[in-house]
Parts: structure tokens; C-alpha cells; sequence
């Protein structure tokens, strides 16, 4: 199967790389399957939709932020992450992470029902002096 992405051009894909999510992604619920995309030289991972092409999420793995997020077993939890040109804008989105069982190649969203996570984290924190 070949996917053509706007960022990583045409990507030649077996059907077993699909990861289904059920009921979609939040205002997505409509697309149910897709490519996760990591390259070596990419600090994020990224969802590309395959049913329509041109819907990728970036995603950042929440564990390398906070080791004791909440767990979903055997799944890895990744947050959405809203992209800026300016790094100090960079967000991610703690408040509805997104969990992925790359065994049976399924996901979902769950909304976290507390306070303690933002919809927009500030991914990265300039150093103080």
C-alpha cells in the first residue's frame, strides 16, 4: 500500500503497520486508521492519517516529560503536540493523551478527569541563568 504525506512524500506501508483507533481522535472521529511515523532525525513522532492523507498529529512521548503520568498497560502515551515556529510557543497537550498498543496495533484518546494536566504544556522551558 503507498500513502502519499506532504512532509515525508510517498510512503510505501503493509497493512499490518495500521493502527486502528476506534472512535477516532477528538474532532476526528470519523478517521479510524493510521501510520505512526518516526524518523531518527525527528524529535517527534507523527500520526498521519491514511484515510485522508494531509491529517498528521505530531506526537511527543509523554513519559520522557513526566514518569509518572498515567499508564494505560502495554500501551506507549504519546500527547499531541501544537507546533510554532518559535520553540518557546511549542505545546503539548497533556489533558488528552493518546495511547498506542503497537502488539495489536490500536489506539485510543482518553480525556484525563482531573486539573493536574494542561491542554497546552509548554514543551520547551527556556533555562534560567
Amino acid at each position: 500500500m503507498k500513502l502519499k504525506t506532504h512532509q515525508f512524500g510517498e510512503i510505501e506501508f503493509n497493512e499490518d503497520r495500521i493502527i486502528r483507533f476506534n472512535d477516532g481522535i477528538l474532532g476526528f472521529e470519523n478517521l479510524k486508521k493510521y501510520l505512526l511515523i518516526k524518523t531518527e532525525d525527528e524529535l517527534f513522532y507523527w500520526l498521519n492519517s491514511i484515510d485522508e492523507a494531509e491529517i498528521v498529529f505530531p506526537l511527543f512521548a509523554i513519559n520522557a516529560l513526566d514518569d509518572s503520568y498515567p499508564q494505560v498497560s502495554g500501551h506507549g502515551v504519546f500527547g499531541i503536540v501544537t507546533l510554532n515556529p518559535d520553540p518557546a510557543k511549542i505545546t503539548i497537550n497533556l489533558k488528552a493523551p493518546v495511547y498506542i498498543e503497537l502488539t495489536k496495533m490500536e489506539g485510543f484518546q482518553k480525556i484525563l478527569d482531573t486539573d493536574k494536566y494542561p491542554i497546552d504544556y509548554n514543551l520547551f522551558v527556556e533555562g534560567k541563568d
